[in-house]
């Protein structure tokens, strides 16, 4: 079995990429008005690309978060602590105090993620429902 195929995926909603891709195609019809509103095309068109990119990769070798023009490749060694937040997103804490949010994540998918990236569970954590 290849570390591949062991690869969690977390991605945003879908129905927020359909609303932004409907909103894109509301918005095609502005530059025919005038030319000077083409530019708010790209506000939708961006937030649908967004939605459909960015997320969170767990495996074995590391975390892989994505954003919209580019992504970020964390090992688990650089991984001090994975906590759920507010609103249940979860956050990663690296080793040298960075914050970083795992886009897509939520606190119940915490233990599948750590699963994923075959890391253990502490004792006394307790994962919100």
């Amino acid at each position: 079995m290849s570390s591949r195929s062991t690869v969690i995926r977390y991605r945003q909603s879908g129905p927020l990429a359909i609303a932004a891709g409907l909103a894109t195609v509301g918005a095609l019809g502005m530059p025919a008005a005038n030319l000077w509103l083409a530019p708010v095309v790209l506000v939708p068109l961006s937030v649908a690309v967004w939605a459909a990119r960015s997320g969170t990769d767990a495996g074995p070798t590391g975390l892989r978060v994505r954003a919209l023009l580019g992504s970020r490749h964390i090992p688990w060694a650089d991984v001090a602590e994975i906590a759920p937040g507010e609103r249940g997103r979860v956050f990663a804490l690296l080793t040298d105090g960075t914050v970083i949010r795992l886009t897509g994540v939520t606190a119940r998918a915490l233990p599948d993620l750590l699963k994923a990236g075959q890391q253990t569970l502490a004792a006394d954590s307790e994962i919100p429902k």
